[in-house]
């Protein structure tokens, strides 16, 4: 009886050499290694046949293992311990096998160290606000409108003192060298029903851009957001984002009005005018009434603001046009003061604001059994055509009475 070397095969005495590699063949030894090569035929059976015979195996091997385990379970155990301790020092004799794992583990260990590294610039890159944009590197930079720099707040257009017009100080009206009055405003906004937000007024400039009061993005693809005001009348407050200075209001907005602008007017300026300018005028520049360069020096203080404070209300005696109730819902009784018998009226005296909404509920005169309670609510739902001073819309007081009567 003869055997291959090289595939492990037994063959007669009569043959030379390996019918297979065609090497020559040695007499077999009784003590020979174990063939390591095993040809493995795989059926034509489905995957679930195949698994299935995998489990019936399984659990034939384990009913044939578990007498012995059961009569001697640390025997059993010690025997498997050296049975997988050959097939170790077996697979380990192997050729290649050493060198094989090495190189595997040498892939695996760069791999992993490649990750780290790509991971580690990443984060660096990440925590520096950095986007690689095509050719260039833009910085995103977000604005939180709570931590930002409160600016001066003056009542009217400007933010200085001792003057008429803009936001430095002095009696100056503008650039011109003869002295003569700054006029012209601005507004904006773009639906949002939120105030617009405080802040800077944009850089004077003639080209329209939009002015965004959530975040600045440099460098811009777009034209940098600019109001066409006098730069004699202009400071660039210290505030973190563009908004109005005026406002009270810290959440991001651009205000009610459109244009894309920030404010309650029409244009892409800032306030409650129409026009690239700021303030309660038109067309352009600051100080309300249609544009008109001035002249004299730098401007401050109040200026010539015709509805004074954008947030101040009025009585309907001080507005051009008052405030039309569209629709003013009904108040129901409640059972507690049908069975009590309450009748009444009450009175409440309400803003009914520039922005549409109902505001500022004060009960002058009250009735008992949730009455009260009715006809607040009820004031609540009505909706209306603010008031309008000079062109522009106005919050207004109002005195609203609802009678309760037992029929």
């Amino acid at each position: 009886m003869k055997r291959c070397n090289a595939c492990g095969e037994g063959f007669k005495d009569e043959f030379s050499f390996c019918p297979v590699d065609g090497k020559p063949l040695g007499v077999a030894q009784c003590d020979a290694a174990p063939a390591e090569f095993h040809l493995t035929l795989i059926g034509d059976e489905g995957l679930a046949r195949r698994l299935g015979n995998q489990v019936l195996f399984v659990v034939v091997q384990a009913k044939q293992a578990w007498p012995p385990f059961k009569n001697d379970p640390i025997a059993f155990a010690a025997r498997r311990v050296a049975e997988g301790k050959r097939l170790f020092k077996q697979t380990l004799a192997r050729p290649h096998v050493l060198s094989a794992a090495a190189s595997a583990l040498i892939v695996v260990s760069a791999i992993v160290l490649s990750v780290l590294v790509l991971e580690r610039h990443a984060r660096k890159m990440s925590d520096a606000d950095l986007i690689d944009n095509g050719d260039e590197i833009v910085r995103t930079v977000e604005i939180d409108l709570r931590t930002g720099a409160k600016p001066n707040h003056d009542s009217g257009v400007g933010a200085g003192e001792k003057g008429r017009v803009g936001f430095g100080k002095g009696k100056g009206e503008g650039s011109r060298p003869v002295p003569a009055r700054a006029q012209g405003g601005g507004g904006g906004g773009d639906g949002n029903p939120a105030q617009p937000s405080q802040g800077r007024v944009p850089v004077p400039s003639i080209i329209p851009a939009p002015i965004s009061t959530t975040m600045a993005r440099l460098p811009q693809a777009l034209p940098d957001a600019g109001t066409d005001i006098d730069p004699a009348l202009w400071r660039n407050l210290s505030s973190t984002s563009y908004g109005d200075p005026r406002s009270k209001s810290t959440t991001p907005s651009n205000g009610p009005g459109d244009g894309g602008g920030v404010g309650t007017g029409k244009g892409t300026g800032i306030g409650e005018g129409e026009g690239p300018g700021f303030g309660p005028g038109r067309k352009g520049n600051i100080g309300g009434n249609d544009n008109n360069p001035g002249g004299g020096g730098i401007g401050g203080s109040s200026g010539n603001n015709p509805n004074g404070n954008p947030d101040q209300v009025y009585p309907p005696s001080q507005v051009n046009e008052r405030a039309r109730v569209l629709s003013k819902p009904e108040t129901q009784y409640t059972e507690e003061a049908r069975r009590s018998g309450i009748t009444g009226t009450v009175i409440l005296r309400v803003v009914f604001s520039r922005t549409g909404e109902v505001s500022n509920i004060r009960a002058l005169q009250s009735l008992g059994g949730g009455l009260t309670e009715k006809a607040i609510g009820a004031a609540r739902q009505i909706r209306f055509v603010p008031a309008r001073k000079n062109g522009q819309p106005v919050s207004m007081y109002m005195q609203l009475e609802y009678n309760f009567n037992l029929y």
